[in-house]
């Protein structure tokens, strides 16, 4: 692979992001800010904040979506900060951790600065306010990695201690505990919605279907230290970069691998990016350089060679560059080779083995394409004979080579030889209901005694004539879970028409179905669905979609009548909701509401957090992340109280009655230090107070201070 830019900045680069179409922001280890052109790599502007790193194995630093903050550790790596670019000033920090900060993030939204550290903890600040708002959960030992879903729905925190944590940002409650890793967990990346991958400090990695936390694969083909992941715009690739400086790639809807050293540049690899305008892969290495590469690099020479049919040039390319298997210029080229070899097989089943040769000639010097026509030579060396025995009605033996050499069944003589059988089975079920004509049927089926397959069908019809009655009876009434019964019990009735017409029935409802789904007529296609349910093939897939379905009709039954508490709890348990246009508005709305609700709550307001979230007060998926925002209004007004120099006893009282509703949480714990460094005397000892938690919280709870 060739480098298409490259520029050097000196020292390691630790971070890149794109923030628009034509902007690149890099970060060095010495936390220089730098923004480029992507194009041609041209600085455009940037800033220091001048903090030097000697560990970026872990993300030190973190920049929001929207570009306006940055996040990164001190130089000492006891706290974290947060870091304005607007004002250029740091704007909140973090030294809450025991030990050393290890990581930091910023949700897709930009609405939360995550702080994770050594002592396991995960805390989540406000960005606006600065305040801290919720943790997540515990890890037993340090927080390597911290990951987002795009959607921002679901965050992951990865481990020393060998576990991946899920949390759902949108119920704010803990999900599940992910136990699949041997060794410290190092990296995690979301795709495909639902999925999650992860990579341990043994080179294992696994992909994960969040929502159930089944693993789902595990990667095959790291051969050592992953420093950096990133995944293309379509989520089709997997691309690794490596201590060794290595890119490996692996397909991420088979989970190949497809390559071990895509690319090899010459210093261990920090970060990647990719820029999803262009297909441009980026890399940020030790040694202080960015480089970038084309990962489609040749595919105009690929359409200039198959213009020319230089195949096997051809061939050299897709061996330079595997990925160029994924375009749409090779699947013209592999249409072309298979109707090509399709033809080379016309021409040899028509003994014209010039003209397949001359046809073969243009493959001669592509070693993937020359084991395939040897053997189709090979094979096709007895398809006369096989003609001849169709012809002299010694279909026995036609079978018997039909058997040896599968290609033959693809052959139109083939087809024509089992449309004759079939014809002559369906005759012979007409007969053997009439006793006097049973002769007459063991008579026409006579010419295929002695082939294997066809024997015991034979053996069947003569014997269960009242089963093919009965087996017509119940198509008639379409009662087909009794039809597929049968045939499943009597495979006989599998040649008959009767049975290739039920499952051309079949098929054409699935095709309704679809249609129907496609055009959100959901009614329609869960009526047709229900019928599927009794075909075995559909059956799996059509309970799967009448499930899935039945649930977006209540959905949106309960987004017409108004029933927003119904619609917000279905959008729980079901993230595919999320994404109708329904959901995606309800969501929106949702967001604006939290924004507004953590904006009033930085100021210790209930009666603004009240008014914003009325609507959701009877929402039980809600619940959580309400009793979240309400106890960081309260933490304020406690807060705001003890700066105010409140009496202790009042606010002793207070804090009794934040820990019975919301339960000792790290923010209570950091407000109650303060509380005894103010009044030492206080004998309040949280270990013995009554507690609640956030998930009994209701909104009954509600008082308007804290203090009262």
């Amino acid at each position: 692979m060739e480098i298409v830019q490259s520029k050097s900045v000196a020292k390691p680069i630790i971070l890149m992001k794109f923030l628009d179409e034509n902007t690149l922001l890099v970060v060095d280890a010495e936390t220089t800010v730098r923004y480029f052109n992507k194009e041609n790599l041209e600085l455009q502007n940037g800033f220091k904040v001048g903090i030097a790193y000697k560990r970026y194995k872990a993300s030190v630093v973190a920049f929001s979506g929207n570009g306006n903050y940055l996040a990164f550790l001190s130089s000492n790596l006891k706290e974290s900060r947060l870091f304005s670019t607007q004002t250029k000033k740091v704007v909140a920090k973090v030294d809450r951790h025991h030990g050393e900060v290890s990581c930091v993030a910023i949700d897709p939204h930009s609405c939360y600065m995550f702080s994770c550290g050594d002592d396991g903890k995960s805390f989540a600040f406000d960005i606006e306010s600065s305040r801290l708002v919720f943790t997540l959960p515990l890890h037993a030992g340090a927080v390597n990695d911290i990951a987002f879903s795009d959607n921002g729905n679901w965050v992951a925190t990865a481990g020393f201690d060998k576990k991946i944590s899920l949390f759902s940002l949108v119920t704010m409650t803990p999900k599940n505990k992910l136990k699949s890793h041997s060794a410290p967990v190092t990296h995690l990346k979301f795709f495909h919605g639902n999925k999650l991958i992860s990579i341990d400090e043994k080179l294992s990695a696994i992909i994960w279907n969040v929502h159930s936390g089944e693993v789902l694969e595990y990667l095959q083909g790291i051969h050592d230290e992953v420093t950096a992941l990133v995944v293309d715009k379509e989520e089709r690739f997997l691309f690794l970069g490596t201590q060794l400086g290595y890119i490996i790639v692996f397909d991420l809807k088979t989970y190949k691998l497809i390559s071990p050293k895509y690319i090899k540049t010459t210093s261990p690899i920090i970060s990647l990016a990719f820029d999803e305008h262009n297909n441009l892969l980026f890399v940020g290495m030790a040694d202080g350089f960015i480089i970038y590469y084309d990962i489609f690099e040749r595919v105009d020479t690929l359409k200039k060679l198959f213009q020319e049919k230089e195949f096997q040039s051809i061939q050299k390319v897709i061996d330079a560059n595997p990925l160029l298997l994924y375009t749409p210029i090779y699947s013209l080229i592999t249409k072309f080779l298979e109707n090509s070899l399709q033809e080379a097989k016309i021409a040899l089943q028509k003994d014209d083995k010039a003209k397949a040769m001359l046809i073969f000639e243009q493959f001669k010097h592509m070693p993937s394409k020359n084991k395939i026509i040897q053997r189709l030579i090979r094979d096709y060396a007895d398809f006369p004979r096989f003609v001849q025995f169709i012809k002299e009605g010694k279909f026995a033996l036609a079978y018997g080579l039909a058997n040896r050499f599968p290609l033959y069944k693809e052959s139109a003589i083939y087809k024509v030889l089992e449309k004759r059988w079939k014809k002559v089975f369906f005759q012979a079920q007409k007969y053997v209901l009439d006793p006097k004509t049973v002769s007459l049927a063991k008579e026409i089926l006579a010419p295929y005694r002695g082939i294997s397959e066809k024997t015991k069908l034979i053996q069947e019809v003569l014997s269960k004539a009242e089963i093919y009655k009965r087996f017509c009876n119940e198509i008639s009434k379409k009662e087909f879970t009794i039809c597929l019964e049968l045939a499943k019990q009597n495979p006989f009735l599998q040649e008959l028409p009767e049975y290739e017409s039920l499952m051309k029935y079949a098929d054409s409802l699935y095709i309704k179905s679809q249609k129907f789904m496609q055009e959100g007529e959901i009614h329609s296609a869960i009526k047709i669905l229900r019928t599927l349910q009794d075909f075995e093939g559909f059956k799996d897939e059509a309970r799967s979609f009448m499930i899935d379905l039945e649930s977006k009709a209540k959905f949106y039954n309960a987004v017409r009548d108004d029933d927003m508490e119904r619609a917000y709890d279905m959008m729980a348990v079901s993230e595919d909701l999320m994404l109708t246009k329904d959901g995606i508005k309800l969501q929106q709305m949702w967001n604006r509401d939290l924004h507004a609700a953590n904006t009033a709550a930085a100021l210790g307001d209930i009666n603004g957090v009240k008014t914003v979230l009325q609507k959701y007060m009877k929402t039980s998926s809600k619940y959580a992340t309400l009793a979240t925002i309400f106890a960081f209004t309260y933490m304020v007004q406690l807060e705001d109280a003890l700066q105010r120099g409140v009496e202790r006893s009042k606010i002793e009282n207070s804090i009794k009655n934040y820990i019975v509703n919301f339960g000792v949480s790290e923010q209570i714990k950091a407000f109650f230090n303060l509380f005894q460094d103010m009044h030492p005397e206080t004998k309040l000892n949280l270990k013995f107070l009554k507690k609640g938690s956030l998930t009994m919280w209701r909104p009954s709870m509600i008082v308007d201070s804290i203090l009262d």
